[in-house]
Formats: structure tokens, sequence, C-alpha cells
């Protein structure tokens, strides 16, 4: 079995010829385990005063991590190793959830163990509830969970002191545990329906689907096929690698901030619709499109290069050839169709209209424009009847995991350090003050 390495010394070197001096400059190569090697430039600025420049850091590599690979080109998304279409076909989120956590599939004891340790920590603070009293019935679930997430720091002292790997333990399972409680309740807050306690005897989906969708007049029936879809879809969301809500978490965390504070920096981050709103977006082109018999012309709008119209839902920023996750979720989109009988939704007719033009469509397949994961995703979630503003809060619950992980890895890293990105200032240079009397 492959063995995960540290970055080994490096023996490789580039060299950086600075043009107006002449002078030259070594700078090491670092390779990793798989993937692009990295120019090593930390000392790039002490030694020749200059900076980097790379506008969102798509080319910069932030830190060194065991956690999560995505190589674009060929379609491979590996958690630890694992593909992620073996990890969304035989495993489940909870296995999940330790392996990222911990670098290994847990044995069956420790997977009871685990997930006793996660079951009995979904309630939360009972003075919490009446915290979401603050908030306007109509706020955005995001908005409550920003707000609630980053207030658990203030009901639980007992596990923010991040030096201690005891208490980052406990506030990873509470993390883990609330949050699918925390976001059933932003739920039903904004249904104006009383919050449905967790229940220890069900699985973390099913909990999930159980505290979002059960009322007190009624009892509640679990779907499998409902709770299986949804914890196939926190799965495929677990993790991602350096995107933007995990650089976020990793920045705030680089300043020692405690816990609840960096996830709930992450939840604002992933709140943008560039990043965990593009199921959102999916939707609103559907009800653009509005009707089957306007497909075509939509399609040829998105051929044009001086239309503004873009097919959402297809391509993705990192994969340059297919999604992994949307081959998996394609799987459960027609299973939880199938299963409530809305093939004959007209925005879900209408989606799966468009996947199978697409799909056969020779501009759409010699760019590579597959469907991707939030194509999917957003039909699924509609389909069990979730309104689009709860999309990015199931998002976030799947990927709080893969947050934790990674800012447990960055506090046990010692090369890391708090995060000051420089900059290209292009601005006034030094003026004097003058009295508002002598300005003209």
């Amino acid at each position: 079995m492959s063995q995960p390495k540290t970055a080994a010394a490096p023996k490789k070197k580039a060299i950086l010829t600075d043009t107006v001096t002449n002078k030259t400059m070594d700078l090491p190569i670092i390779d990793g385990s798989i993937g692009p090697s990295v120019i090593d430039v930390r000392k790039l600025y002490a030694d020749t005063g200059y900076f980097t420049y790379d506008p969102g850091f798509t080319s910069t590599g932030s830190c060194e991590s065991k956690i999560t690979y995505i190589d674009g080109d060929e379609g491979l998304l590996l958690h630890r190793g694992y593909p992620i279409e073996e990890l969304a076909e035989h495993s489940n989120f909870m296995e999940v959830a330790y392996l990222l956590l911990n670098g290994d599939l847990p044995t069956l004891e420790e997977m009871k163990k685990f997930e006793k340790d996660i079951t009995y920590h979904t309630m939360v603070h009972e003075q919490l509830s009446t915290f979401f009293r603050g908030f306007r019935r109509d706020a955005h679930p995001m908005a409550v969970m920003c707000g609630v997430v980053g207030a658990l720091s203030a009901f639980y002292h007992d596990s923010l002191d991040i030096n201690d790997p005891h208490q980052r333990m406990i506030a990873s399972f509470r993390l883990i545990a609330k949050m699918p409680t925390i976001a059933a309740m932003a739920f039903k807050y904004s249904m104006g329906q009383p919050f449905i306690y967790p229940k220890n005897k069900l699985s973390y989906a099913e909990n999930f689907l159980y505290m979002t969708f059960a009322v007190p007049a009624e009892d509640y029936q679990n779907n499998p096929v409902l709770a299986k879809a949804m914890d196939r879809l926190f799965i495929l969301h677990a993790d991602h690698e350096q995107n933007a809500s995990t650089s976020t978490v990793r920045l705030a965390g680089s300043s020692g901030a405690n816990p609840f504070a960096c996830i709930a920096a992450g939840i604002a981050s992933l709140w943008g619709p560039a990043h965990g709103g593009a199921n959102e977006a999916v939707l609103a082109m559907l009800g653009q499109i509005g009707d089957k018999k306007n497909i075509p012309e939509f399609i040829k709008r998105a051929k044009d290069k001086n239309d503004s119209f873009r097919l959402m839902g297809f391509g993705h920023r990192v994969y340059k050839n297919f999604d992994p996750r949307a081959q998996v979720m394609r799987k459960s989109c027609h299973e939880v169709l199938g299963e409530l009988g809305v093939k004959h939704e007209p925005l879900l007719d209408l989606a799966m209209e468009l996947e199978r033009i697409a799909l056969e469509d020779k501009y759409f397949v010699e760019r590579k424009l597959y469907p991707n994961v939030d194509f999917y995703s957003g039909i699924i979630l509609r389909a069990m009847g979730f309104p689009t503003s709860m999309f990015t809060v199931l998002f976030a619950i799947a990927r709080t995991v893969g947050w934790i992980a990674q800012w447990k890895e960055m506090i046990e890293d010692p090369s890391q350090k708090i995060g000051r990105p420089r900059q290209l200032y292009t601005g006034h240079t030094r003026r004097s003050y003058k009295p508002v009397q002598q300005r003209g």
C-alpha cells in the first residue's frame, strides 16, 4: 500500500535570473507524493527584495497536506489515497469523516467508537435555541449558520484551547455532530415549525433528514433511498483540497482563533455564489430556460461567445476532463427521482432533457463540458423538498469535516505560520497632508 510522505529535502532547483542586477538565485524544487512539484520561494524576498504576484493564489502552494489530492486533467479526486468513486459506492459518511481526520480507514471497533462519539454530541445546549429567536424569520439560513456556529465558542469553553490535543478532538467531534442539528434548526425556524431533537438510534444522514422534515403531529418514516442519497452527497462534498472556504479556515486558524470561529469563517466564504452557491445557480438557469422546447435556443446562446448566457452546472474550474463526483451524483439523482416519482415535475424533467442533449452535443463533448456535481445536487435537493436557500447549508454540513481535518493538520504542522499575503501596491506614493482650506 502506498504511504504518504513528508516533502523530501530538495535536490532539484530552479534558477531565477534578475535582469535588472544580473544576479541569479537558486530556488529549491520540492516534490510531493504525486502531482506538480513546487518551487520554494520562502526566502525570495529576504534574498532579492521581490515578492511573487499571484492573484487568487491559483499557482501558489500555501501548505503541505496529506488529506486530499485532485488531478483536474485526469478527473481524479483522492481522499487519503482512496478514489472518491470507491468511497461513495462502498463507504459511508462517518467512515469517510474518520478517514479524513485520522489518515486511515477505521477498524470495526474504531468505527463503532467514532460513531458513538459523534452521535452523543448531536444535541446542542438548550440555551442555544433561544439564540435563533434573535434572527428575523426570513433570515437566510446561511446567515443563521454563520452566527450560531460562531456562537458555539460562547457555550463550549472546555474545548477552545487549540494547543491541547484532547480539546481539539472534542471540538472536532462537536462541530461534526452539531452541524446537522444547527442546520435543521435553521430550516425549522425559517418554516415557523418547532425544533426536532436528534435521535441516537439514527445514522448521521437519517438523523439530519429526521430533524429537518419530521413534525410532532405525525410519525416520521425514514426513507432508505433518500438517506443513502443524502449520505452520498455528504461524502462527495466532504473535502476538496485548498478551495476558497478551506483556505479561509486555514487562514483564520493560523492566527490561533478557536475552531468554532474558524469554521464560521469557512461558512461565510462558502456562502459566496461562486463557491457554495453553484447548485442554486443551476436551478435559476433551469427556471430561465423554462420549457424543454426552449433548450435548443439556450444551447445556441451558450455556444455564442458574444452572449453572456452560460449553462450553469457544466464544466468545472479544476476538472478539465470530468468531475468524478458528478458520475456518482448522477446515479443518486436518478435513484431519488425514481423513488419520489417526480419524473414529470417540469423543472426536473427539463434538467434531465438538458443533460441528455448536452452529453450528445459535439460542442460540449469536444470541450469536455460535462454536467458537474452541482448540476445533479441541485436537482436532488429540489426533489427531496429542500428550498434553494438550504442548498449551501447542506454543503456546509458535509464540508465541515474537511475543514476540521485541514484545520487540525495546520495546527499540527510545525512549519505553518500566521497567514500574511503580500501585495503589489499601485496607489499614491508618499504625499503631504494639506489643511482643507488649502486644497484646490
